[in-house]
């Protein structure tokens, strides 16, 4: 892994296996207050277990400047600064939760070939369009949901979402992955992290997303 880079819309990128051909780029969640972005403790987690088994691809972590829906705008351009910056001919885009819409607004990148969602975010007024000539990959817990205190997506509003794409001519799957939650890992004090229930089935899923992507 590389020292972070700040990118020219102040939002900041970590690479790994950089440079190559095919890149997954991979864009965090986020909450109602505006706040400072953070390094994603489920991306950390999923990045940490796949490179060493998909030596030949390039991963990118955003740290966007606000990680909050309320500057969904602005985290969508972070997105789209980070696979410029990535520059691989191929990208997959790896969104899990609010992520899942910055994925898919960005996937009109002609870089981006590949939309993977984790627990997305796809609510009913988000403009589908970017996804046209792309395929919409879903995984979501089914024990996710937002609880008073907890941040989290119905699998519901996600399968919603996912329909909506497949409508519009979307090729793409579907998978509850059966007593997972929100995301993959915790991180805990002092930086480590903690794994959530499911959370290998959440990696060897991912894994075979990213085998069709270098297949």
């Amino acid at each position: 892994m590389t020292d972070p880079i700040r990118l020219d819309t102040g939002g900041g990128l970590r690479l790994t296996n950089h440079p190559a051909e095919r890149m997954v780029v991979c864009v965090d969640g986020g909450q109602g207050s505006e706040v400072p972005g953070t390094w994603s403790s489920t991306l950390e987690w999923l990045v940490g277990h796949l490179v060493p088994r998909f030596p030949t691809l390039g991963f990118a972590e955003v740290r966007y400047r606000i990680k909050s829906w309320r500057a969904l705008d602005d985290c969508i351009d972070d997105a789209r600064a980070a696979i410029a910056a990535a520059g691989g001919s191929r990208t997959l885009l790896l969104g899990f939760s609010m992520g899942g819409a910055v994925a898919i607004s960005a996937a009109d990148d002609p870089r981006v070939t590949r939309v993977l969602g984790l627990a997305p975010w796809i609510p009913d007024r988000l403009d589908l369009a970017p996804l046209e000539g792309k395929r919409l990959d879903v995984l979501h817990g089914s024990f996710d949901r937002r609880l008073p205190g907890v941040p989290g997506v119905s699998a519901s509003l996600s399968r919603r979402g996912f329909e909506r794409a497949r409508a519009l001519g979307v090729p793409g799957s579907y998978t509850l992955i059966r007593g997972a939650v929100h995301g993959t890992s915790l991180r805990l004090p002092g930086g480590l992290l903690a794994p959530l229930p499911r959370a290998k089935a959440w990696t060897r899923l991912v894994a075979a997303q990213l085998e069709a992507f270098t297949g």
